[in-house]
């Protein structure tokens, strides 16, 4: 059985886990699933995740506001996390944070002035940044660019050429179900240019489950089926890209 599985990319407060989350956490952790990074998308995410880490070892938290969720943005909120993340030893990430200009209206300038102070405070207390860029590469590139951040680019969507200038950053690339999908043409080709220690896996659960789970809620198990793509695409055992995944996982959050 694939075991070693570290997500790198979470969302347990998620309702669709409202019924069987202790039931299916514990269950997981006691077997199959090594660590789970849960990527906060505001301040009450936060303190969810920080009760998760609490409650569990092997789970482990970041703090920061998600660009969707910016209308709850509030004058001292940037402070909270600074707080937040100074006074918790799980905390060990700023996210999930970045650029979002999916969904019509957005306030594009509002959204990159948010990512950049964000992106400084992970600097500041040297953390790394969970990134999430949507339809905003170039304006999220050129943030990251400037700022030179250690952390993740994650459930990457980009081209092979925009991960190479990722990779030129020192950062690593996070990598979803969607990379198990028949129409996956694109997300592999980017794998194939990240060398396997920057690489990362992730669930982004409950969304993102990967084939044959396509269209079922998600969960950290499921990793296993993403190594098993990736796999083919190192030309590695699944087990091995979990391992290594794994110690990546652990590299960046800071978890000895």
């Amino acid at each position: 059985m694939l075991h070693n599985i570290f997500d790198s990319h979470s969302h347990y407060d998620d309702n669709r886990f409202d019924k069987d989350r202790d039931e299916l956490l514990s269950g997981m952790l006691s077997s199959t699933v090594s660590y789970i990074m849960h990527a906060s998308t505001d301040i009450n995410s936060a303190q969810f995740g920080l009760e998760l880490a609490d409650k569990y070892q092997n789970i482990y938290t970041s703090v920061g506001i998600h660009p969707l969720d910016l209308d709850k943005l509030e004058n001292d909120t940037l402070e909270k996390i600074e707080k937040i993340a100074r006074e918790n030893k799980k905390v060990k990430a700023i996210g999930e944070i970045g650029l979002d200009y999916h969904y019509e209206p957005f306030d594009k300038e509002l959204q990159k002035k948010i990512f950049a102070k964000q992106v400084e405070l992970a600097n500041k207390l040297s953390l790394p940044v969970i990134v999430h860029l949507r339809e905003a590469t170039q304006d999220g590139m050129e943030i990251l660019k400037k700022y030179k951040p250690k952390g993740v680019v994650h459930c990457f969507s980009g081209s092979a050429e925009t991960a190479s200038e990722v990779l030129k950053l020192g950062m690593y690339i996070g990598f979803t179900g969607v990379l198990t999908f028949k129409n996956s043409r694109k997300a592999r080709r980017a794998a194939s240019v990240v060398p396997l220690n920057r690489l990362l896996l992730e669930t982004d659960c409950p969304y993102m489950a990967p084939e044959p789970f396509r269209g079922k809620r998600c969960d950290s198990r499921m990793i296993s089926e993403i190594a098993k793509t990736a796999a083919e695409i190192y030309n590695l055992s699944p087990q091995e890209i979990l391992d290594a995944t794994c110690e990546n996982a652990k590299v960046l959050y800071g978890i000895l």
